[in-house]
């Protein structure tokens, strides 16, 4: 009979391999990690979740009404090799007894199959691990209707381990996610635009067991700092949530309108990440993290060149890890797609890329001295003063507080005046006025606007748009701001 008086499912949890071969202690320090990971996350879905920890693996029992979020947490969770699901059975110390056993579990699924029996025993018994495979294994050819035994590439493989006189029998076998359990390679700072690269990054570094915290730089209002703090809370809902991190939101508003004013178009997008970077860097310091992280890929855009990021990095002393610096962006598409994040990356603005004109691709280390000297560094250590913290687990209640702006997308009133918010474009034609206001212009010119009139922002892809149309109605307090699409758009 089953081990357990409650109608629960046994989980074996094989330990990522590079746990293995470390040091004694160092593994047990790792496998004790997962442990606590496990429970903390198990706490919150079902306080009957048994957890059992072992010198070089985990068993995890779970409610049957719990099974299936427990298998996707367990899927998700780093640290773990393999998931096995078995049936446990006491009392298996006979040959006799674990074939008939395993007989019962598996013969109706042999009609018409090749199959093969595997064995690992631990323990001492009178029999080897070869026994049990030739007993079991001539017990299912004789009483079955299986086609017959096939060492190699076998349609079905009985799976059992014998511990002492415990016999576990696998009936399914997951691949879980690998890496190092969070919490066993301290905690980093990663730079989150919400788009592909940052997100990807941040996962990775998840996975290889880093505690990854989220600092966001806001340049266009509520409505992308929304949509960040979504994929940020999916992730860490996902992947990390058996430990608290911190998410933080740094208006950067200001600092693009110093960049206007003091750097050359060519060097913006350069200056730009320099300046985030900095502004990590104070922020990590706070935090005392030692290691920042960005989605960056050489050569993947104008500033990824490994000119300008050198350029970049000069200006920090922090670690910087760029685990994509080297995987190409359909690489990158694919594992947000396998983590699910790609809903979130497609409809998220990329700000670095749209304040450069000709953007230089191998900058020179002179000017960008004497650029650097241009900007006004008060308005960088201002945003830093006036950044909000939060847990990340507190980002529903946050985001619940904050509406998107509506959109309209058919112009049948004339009253409406359409403001063009591209940088580079001649002005949309429109049924209704319209004119043109950069938007990085929006926060000095906006206020002189009649308040009487009805206002509808426009951009190519409607997004940078609605961002800046719930920074207005924000910062102003007002109702005359929406955003339009038109359909063809």
């Amino acid at each position: 009979m089953q081990d357990f008086s409650t109608n629960k499912q046994k989980f074996i949890l094989k330990l990522f391999p590079e746990i293995m071969i470390k040091g004694s202690s160092a593994k047990r320090q790792m496998i004790g990690q997962l442990y606590n990971n496990l429970l903390g996350i198990f706490e919150k879905i079902d306080k009957e979740i048994l957890v059992k920890k072992y010198s070089d693996k985990l068993e995890v029992f779970a409610p049957m009404s719990v099974l299936v979020e427990v298998k996707q947490k367990l899927l998700d969770t780093s640290g773990i090799e393999q998931i096995l699901e078995v049936l446990q059975f006491d009392d298996m110390d006979t040959l006799e007894k674990i074939k008939l056993k395993i007989g019962e579990l598996v013969i109706d699924s042999l009609k018409d199959k090749t199959f093969v029996v595997r064995v690992k025993r631990n323990g001492n018994h009178p029999f080897t691990s070869i026994d049990i495979e030739k007993t079991v294994g001539g017990y299912l050819l004789a009483h079955s209707e299986a086609k017959c035994v096939q060492m190699k590439n076998a349609e079905i493989t009985v799976r059992m381990e014998l511990i002492e006189k415990q016999l576990n029998f696998i009936s399914t076998k997951y691949k879980g996610l690998s890496g190092f359990p969070i919490g066993t390679q301290g905690d980093i700072l990663s730079l989150m635009s919400g788009g592909f690269d940052s997100t990807v990054a941040s996962y990775l570094t998840m996975k290889r067991g880093i505690k990854t915290h989220f600092v966001f730089f806001n340049l266009g209002g509520n409505a992308h700092e929304i949509g960040v703090k979504q994929v940020a809370l999916y992730l860490w809902s996902k992947f990390g949530s058996s430990h608290k991190v911190k998410f933080i939101s740094v208006p950067f508003d200001d600092v693009l309108t110093e960049i206007f004013r003091s750097t050359p178009p060519t060097y913006m997008g350069v200056v730009l990440k320099r300046l985030m970077l900095m502004a990590s860097e104070k922020i990590a310091d706070e935090l005392e993290i030692d290691a920042l992280l960005t989605g960056e890929s050489v050569a993947q855009v104008s500033s990824q060149t490994l000119r300008n990021l050198a350029l970049i990095d000069e200006v920090s002393n922090k670690l910087i890890l760029r685990p994509l610096s080297t995987m190409n962006k359909p690489e990158i598409m694919s594992i947000a797609n396998d983590i699910g994040t790609r809903r979130f990356a497609e409809s998220m603005p990329e700000y670095c890329g749209v304040i450069s004109q000709n953007p230089i691709i191998h900058g020179s280390f002179k000017r960008m001295e004497k650029i650097a000297k241009k900007f006004d560094y008060e308005v960088l250590n201002k945003a830093v003063e006036d950044s909000k913290h939060i847990y990340v687990h507190d980002i529903v209640n946050d985001i619940n507080n904050l509406e998107a702006v509506e959109v309209i997308k058919d112009l049948t009133l004339d009253t409406f005046i359409v403001i063009d918010i591209r940088e580079e474009a001649q002005c949309i034609e429109t049924v209704c006025e319209s004119m043109m206001i950069p938007f990085h212009k929006l926060k000095s010119e906006f206020p002189k606007l009649d308040k009487n009139k009805e206002y509808l922002l426009y951009c190519e892809k409607g997004i940078m748009s609605q961002l800046h149309a719930q920074y207005l109605r924000d910062e102003y307090k007002c109702e005359n701001v929406r955003v339009y699409r038109p359909d063809n758009s």
